[in-house]
């Protein structure tokens, strides 16, 4: 299997080769025709030169040629490759190249065909016949003889080979040129990922504290490199909270099965007697263990995918009135004051599930708010989404803790004396059954002032 950087290299330099070649033979076609076209035109002028400078050579008042001048044209024009004779109007002969220099005719003749046909042109020596007129009065006629329909001397073949050359010495140099850009851009993209892999395979062997440093001047692949160290916090968050969790699972069921197997012992080795008293905290423990089991059972199936919400149109105040009304002893118990403000708002929602998520909210506030402190719920609507907030002057939440007070078995009671009670799953549960709902919860606190949650979920289920 090929690296990425090989692959990088291959990839750029094939496809920097296929352009240079595509851009070289596209230059040269349209060169070589652009330059044919040229030349083609530039006979056309010597030809009309030629018959024009021979028409001025004719004496009307004379009516005769000056054959000189003539010879001298004629000459001139056999030179560049245009055999020249010059009749009078009667047609008859007045001057011929050919005549003149046979063997110097046949020498330039043969040296066009030879040359041309080293080119791989395709054409041959053609007559073109012009008349000469003065004054409106047909006075001669020029008939040459040339290469058609174009034809190069040697100053033409020599600048079609220097751009030729030109266009192959770029080739080269450019190919050169690809190779090195293409191996230094290959390498730059490839070592970030490289590195990439090196470290996802350190993360998954737990090394969560490896970081990948941003640099590259490439967005996608610095978008890359942090994207890799989220993750890697992530992760590291999650295994903490993971070996939280077991050591707070551990804690919570080992501390009334230790109170029972001490209970238990203790009356069956005779210490105790078993009074009712006793056997109720024995009842009390168990309860406590069925209670937590209850509650991971409940979270177990809210956070999972099959979960099936019962949605009907609720009213969120007549919910909150009627959990309200339940708790209502454990309220009067603290000489709590509670307040419920708002308005009816309807929303496409499970009962049942939206109950038990303003009952742990409600509990929450009542558990850890001291003796004659308030409770606040405000009821109310913004655009598409139903909103409960609860608040209350409890103690508070440090600021440092608010992202993981939704995680399973944390509580703010680090000492973990269990002077509120609870397992920590409360609000772990409101966080699944509002997400199950697709609707948000959030937290504003501050440490002795109290704390404020805020439930948001469509009006309109999904």
């Amino acid at each position: 299997m090929k690296s990425l950087r090989k692959q990088l290299s291959l990839s750029i330099l094939l496809t920097l080769l296929v352009t240079i070649g595509l851009i070289g033979l596209l230059s040269n076609w349209v060169i070589n025709r652009e330059f044919e076209k040229y030349i083609t035109e530039l006979g056309r002028e010597r030809r009309e030169n030629i018959v024009d400078d021979l028409s001025r050579q004719y004496d009307g008042f004379k009516r005769n040629w000056k054959l000189d001048y003539v010879h001298a044209i004629g000459m001139n024009a056999l030179y560049d490759g245009y055999i020249v004779k010059l009749y009078d109007a009667g047609g008859n002969m007045v001057w011929d190249a050919e005549n003149h220099d046979m063997s110097l005719c046949g020498q330039i003749m043969n040296e066009i065909s030879a040359r041309m046909e080293e080119r791989g042109a395709e054409g041959g020596f053609v007559d073109h016949t012009f008349e000469i007129d003065q004054n409106g009065k047909k006075v001669g006629a020029v008939s040459i003889k040339y290469y058609g329909p174009f034809f190069m001397n040697e100053a033409d073949f020599n600048f079609i080979n220097v751009m030729n050359t030109v266009l192959l010495v770029i080739g080269i140099l450019s190919s050169a040129c690809s190779v090195v850009v293409g191996c230094l851009l290959a390498r730059r993209i490839s070592r970030p990922v490289t590195k990439t892999a090196y470290i996802a395979k350190q993360i998954s062997k737990g090394n969560y504290d490896i970081r990948f440093e941003p640099g590259t001047r490439i967005r996608e692949l610095d978008d890359l490199a942090d994207a890799i160290n989220h993750l890697s916090d992530a992760l590291k968050t999650q295994e903490g909270l993971r070996k939280q969790m077991t050591a707070d699972v551990a804690h919570e069921l080992r501390t009334p099965l230790t109170a029972l197997s001490s209970h238990l012992e203790a009356m069956i080795e005779g210490l105790w007697d078993a009074t009712p008293e006793r056997l109720k905290s024995c009842h009390e423990e168990v309860m406590r263990l069925g209670t937590l089991v209850e509650d991971l059972g409940q979270l177990a199936k809210i956070e999972s995918e099959n979960l099936v919400l019962n949605k009907t149109r609720i009213d969120l105040l007549e919910i909150v009135q009627t959990v309200s009304d339940t708790m209502e002893g454990e309220i009067s118990k603290k000489n709590l004051s509670l307040s419920i403000e708002g308005s009816p708002v309807f929303a496409e929602a499970d009962k049942n599930r939206f109950s038990q998520v303003v009952a742990n909210l409600l509990s929450n506030a009542v558990k850890y708010t001291p003796e004659g402190g308030a409770i606040e719920i405000k009821v109310y609507e913004m655009d598409r989404w139903g909103i409960v907030k609860v608040k209350d002057t409890g103690i508070g939440i440090p600021e440092a803790e608010l992202p993981l007070i939704f995680e399973r078995f944390y509580r703010t009671d680090k000492s973990r004396n269990r002077k509120f009670g609870g397992a920590g799953i409360g609000l772990a549960i409101v966080k699944s059954i509002v997400a199950a709902h697709d609707g948000t919860v959030t937290v504003e606190s501050v440490k002795e002032q109290g704390s404020c949650f805020t439930v948001s979920i469509p009006k309109e289920g999904k």
